[in-house]
Order: structure tokens, then C-alpha cells, then sequence
């Protein structure tokens, strides 16, 4: 298995962003398929490069590619926008578990998590990333 990687980390959204890379590789993606999806910590500590916690995850002619770290007024076709407590609280649930639809609800609710855009955009291929994503999470 490999090992657990600390959230919010430089290497933890380089493995985000790799798994996001290596699952959108698999699932075949559409070769005029071009999207972008923005995820920042909305209290991301400030990285190099005027960049904060967070990921870049773009697909350009159905190739995907990612940059760890991302700009406060970065833009996409979708954006979401977390607090680093609410994100550890995601990624410590798996998809299955019951508590997961109540966290995301409460979290949107609250506002510690806002989504500009339709995820679904991007397929299938990204809901079934978060499992391998919370088991690489300690």
C-alpha cells in the first residue's frame, strides 16, 4: 500500500492532482473535452509563487494535466472554494459512508464549501477519485 501522505501538503496535492491525472488518463477522456477546475483553501497558507494551498487541474484537448498550488483569483469553469477544516473533514470519509452526504451538505450550507460550476462536467471519472484520495490521506 502506499504510504500516507499528510492533507494539505505540497505532496499531498501532487498526489491529488496525479490520481486526478491518472484516472482522467483511464476513463478515456473526449479529445475536444477542454475544462478547468480550480480547489483553493479559502485559509490556504501562502506557497511559492504567489500561489496558495491548493490545485489547478486542467484538460486541454482530453489530455489532463494539473499544477499543485492555486491563486486566490484564479478562474475556471469550476471552482470550489474550502476551508482547510472542512476539506480534512471530506477527506477522511469515504464515499460510501453514510456521514460523507451530511458533511458535504453541511459544509455547503454553512459556506465553508462554495462551487461555482458543474463537476459533472469533468465525468464520472472524479467522484470515483476521492476514495483512493482518502485512503492515501492521513
Amino acid at each position: 500500500m502506499d504510504a500516507k501522505i499528510r492533507q494539505g501538503t505540497a505532496a499531498w496535492f501532487d498526489m491529488v492532482g496525479q490520481t486526478m491525472c491518472e484516472a482522467a488518463l483511464r476513463a478515456e477522456l473526449a479529445p475536444d473535452l477542454n475544462l478547468t477546475l480550480i480547489e483553493r483553501y479559502t485559509d490556504g497558507i501562502e506557497l511559492a509563487d504567489c500561489l496558495i494551498q491548493g490545485l489547478r487541474f486542467d484538460i486541454i484537448d482530453g489530455r489532463p494535466s494539473f499544477r499543485s498550488g492555486a491563486r486566490r483569483d484564479e478562474q475556471g469553469d469550476i471552482i470550489i472554494q474550502i476551508t482547510a477544516a472542512a476539506a480534512r473533514e471530506l477527506n477522511l470519509l469515504h464515499n460510501a459512508d453514510p456521514q460523507y452526504p451530511k458533511s458535504i451538505e453541511r459544509v455547503l450550507t454553512t459556506g465553508e464549501m462554495q462551487v461555482d460550476g458543474d463537476p459533472s462536467l469533468m465525468g464520472s471519472w472524479l467522484k470515483a477519485v476521492h476514495d483512493p484520495i482518502v485512503d492515501r490521506t492521513k
